[in-house]
């Protein structure tokens, strides 16, 4: 569905976008992720033609962007970061607006309008000005205009941006229930409702990809720590300095406690669990020990160890 290779956007002497080269198969939902000024937003503009490519080339359902930009951008339904609505329009006359740029006409309009209207959760709402709705439904409003053509990729910049919790869970559901006919590549900074949603993530920092895959293959192949909260009723000190000296154990930082009992993360080498040594450390010098958890890896340890600047 989408080929792009070596890829490249330089704005005066900054390179936002550096050479980058991937691959979106039909049918996935894939989540494009990495920290603010990673590129994300400079490349999805790319490919969906706001912006031309310094060097490079992508293609979109076999259309080349920047040589048959009509024909690929017909392929494409674009939600940006921020979604441009006509206030003073009513939800279905803005639709309707938006229909007719985009070439349709009659009764395909108001079949294609209705449909979208159903699918997002705004038919109860058609006739509202949209400056009297909720975040929540203008973002429903932006995905509905990004629908009402059919496209075969949906781009999503965002999708989440300003919403709450309800709101969240509300439009994640939407975006599983599109993924079923639908490519869909999304940009966002929730990285657990990547893990939710997405088949596939593409990780970029500074203009490069730093890592891409399934996340659950990524966070097994994460080189991170883990991690183990341990709290224990004895010395800090001696109980830090006795715990740093067992095996796998890389690291031991003592955290806030709001009582008595000590707290620590100790830091151990991937794919280990030093949890059961712990424990016989404690039985041997007689600590009581109130707590003894393995943190799991999440995508979110894979975002912060393939973009930290430390």
């Amino acid at each position: 569905m989408i080929e792009v290779q070596q890829l490249s956007k330089r704005f005066g002497r900054h390179q936002a976008v550096k050479d980058i080269s991937f691959d979106v198969s039909a049918g996935n939902i894939v989540g494009f992720l990495g920290p603010n000024g990673a590129g994300k937003t400079t490349t999805l503009r790319m490919l969906t033609g706001y912006l031309p490519a310094t060097s490079g080339s992508a293609r979109v359902a076999g259309h080349d962007i920047f040589r048959e930009s009509l024909q690929a951008r017909q392929k494409i339904g674009y939600m940006p970061e921020n979604v441009p609505l006509y206030d003073e329009m009513r939800v279905r006359e803005y639709l309707r607006y938006r229909a007719h740029l985009k070439g349709l006409r009659g009764n395909q309009a108001r079949s294609y309008i209705g449909e979208a209207l159903e699918l997002c959760g705004l038919s109860h709402v058609r006739r509202k000005m949209i400056k009297t709705l909720s975040k929540g439904y203008r973002q429903r409003v932006g995905l509905a205009d990004a629908l009402v053509h059919k496209p075969e990729l949906l781009i999503l910049d965002e999708p989440t941006n300003g919403l709450d919790p309800n709101q969240i869970r509300s439009i994640r559901n939407l975006i599983k229930q599109l993924g079923e006919n639908h490519t869909i590549m999304l940009s966002t900074h929730i990285l657990h409702e990547v893990e939710m949603t997405c088949n596939h993530v593409i990780i970029v920092d500074e203009g490069k990809i730093k890592a891409t895959g399934a996340p659950n293959d990524l966070i097994q192949k994460m080189r991170a720590a883990g991690k183990i909260t341990v709290e224990l009723h004895a010395d800090a000190e001696t109980t830090s300095a006795a715990i740093a000296r067992l095996d796998h154990v890389k690291k031991v930082i003592q955290e806030d406690s709001p009582d008595e009992w000590t707290r620590f993360s100790v830091y151990v080498d991937s794919g280990t669990d030093s949890r059961e040594r712990i424990a016989n450390l404690a039985s041997q010098y007689g600590w009581p020990i109130r707590t003894l958890h393995r943190h799991q890896a999440t995508l979110e340890d894979v975002f912060v160890e393939l973009t930290r600047k430390d």
